[in-house]
């Protein structure tokens, strides 16, 4: 098979895989080096003909051992198969470096014959690209669930960031649909990575030469709409894992239906849950971000994220006791429960208010989206002029503002070789 023709599968079936990220990390170039990376990141732009592409992302394999319903790569899917050698990877990962294509690699990989066999090749192409192509740009690579664990710590060796993807919200949404595969599985690696990295960091302290274990964290993937687990539990599992392998990122990816199986939504009725992957995003930005709790967004009454409104309003519509909300005295972590402001415009309102009394002018030009904020703030103990709006009126006008944007095209990810239109 053509090297093209490889590309093209390889590249289109690993389109999939959301947990595709590259800050967090900064290494200068250096002399007789090829490649650099920036805390600030890789943003992704795929084009038809592949150009400007900030990071080649590409399967090893897309030849795989396990039959999980929700993939397209399964076993039993009737689909082309391709395979690159190591060797071809690297030359076309510099060849497109050189070309100014890329600026790293996201490399993952179906299970060719076992978990430990495909870990083997990978291993064997970073290590061909970062010592003899000397090649020093950003590298995220997916650890294998269920490889040996001296595998992965030579995988983590080479790799800037490691993932290993959580699949499905539940351990019995797994047995169903991947009965391949298990728990156990996900989970040991997730805390073998979290250890390295604390013991790495910890040599880095002591000895300045010492190896770093993936730098840059590691993330993860669930796959959302394929099962019936709430927002409650899915995000219930994404602050567990937050807490506990301190993971840089969970990514949610709504379920595209590539399977027939009974076992999954029919594909002629269902519809990708888009939106509800988007609210998603949000609330997990308030966990990371914004210092709240998953019990404070849901609970057994409200198991999932309401989609009219984003999470925040919906906390706050719910907690009006809370608000409002005085500008001039409030502190940065009331601040931060109100809906339109943000973690800059709160840290900017307290640094602000500090030369003189702030008015909703003044807000707007620190960043305070008024539209939303406007309905539970004070500037002086007053509200915004002109605003007469119930309370029991404020969810309308916030989900009518929302309305224009939702009712757009959700964007999908791109495929390399999508035509452009």
């Amino acid at each position: 098979m053509e090297l093209m023709d490889k590309l093209t599968i390889l590249a289109d079936a690993a389109k999939y895989d959301a947990a595709c990220t590259s800050s967090g990390l900064s290494r200068g170039g250096r002399p007789g080096k090829l490649g650099s990376t920036m805390a600030s990141g890789c943003c992704h732009s795929f084009s038809a003909d592949g150009r400007c592409i900030s990071l080649l992302k590409v399967l090893l394999t897309n030849v795989c051992a396990y039959d999980c319903q929700y993939c397209v790569n399964r076993r039993s899917n009737d689909v082309p198969r391709a395979s690159f050698t190591p060797r071809e990877l690297c030359e076309l990962t510099i060849g497109f470096y050189r070309r100014n294509y890329i600026e790293g690699l996201f490399l993952s990989s179906a299970v060719l014959r076992d978990a430990d066999y495909t870990t083997e090749r990978m291993i064997e192409t970073l290590t061909l690209l970062r010592r003899e192509y000397g090649f020093g740009g950003y590298i995220h690579a997916k650890a294998i669930p269920g490889a040996d664990p001296l595998l992965t710590h030579r995988l983590g060796l080479l790799s800037d960031r490691l993932s290993v993807n959580i699949e499905l919200p539940s351990e019995q949404s797994l047995a169903l649909l991947a009965p391949d595969k298990a728990k156990t599985a996900i989970l040991s690696p997730m805390a073998q990575i979290r250890d390295s990295i604390a013991h790495s960091r910890q040599e880095l302290t002591q000895y300045r030469g010492a190896p770093r274990f993936a730098p840059a964290g590691q993330s993860t993937q669930m796959i959302i709409g394929a099962t019936p687990e709430s927002d409650r539990h899915i995000l219930s599992l994404t602050q567990g894992l937050y807490d506990r392998y301190q993971l840089k990122r969970v990514f949610y990816s709504a379920y595209m239906p590539v399977s027939n199986s009974r076992l999954l939504p029919a594909p002629q009725s269902f519809r990708p849950p888009l939106l509800r992957e988007h609210r998603l995003y949000q609330a997990d930005w308030l966990l990371r971000f914004y210092h709240f709790r998953v019990e404070e967004l849901l609970d057994e009454s409200h198991p999932d994220l309401d989609p009219r409104v984003d999470p925040k309003c919906t906390w706050a519509l719910r907690h009006m006791d809370f608000f409002p909300v005085e500008v001039r005295t409030a502190d940065y972590e009331a601040l931060l429960r109100v809906p339109g402001v943000g973690v800059k415009s709160a840290r900017r309102i307290l640094t602000a208010r500090r030369a003189g009394p702030l008015s909703f002018e003044g807000l707007k030009r620190l960043g305070v989206v008024l539209k939303r904020a406007q309905y539970f703030l004070t500037c002086g103990g007053k509200m915004l002029d002109g605003l007469r709006v119930r309370p029991d009126r404020i969810l309308g006008h916030l989900a009518a503002q929302e309305r224009p944007m939702l009712l757009q095209t959700m964007p999908e990810q791109l495929s390399l070789f999508d035509p452009v239109t």
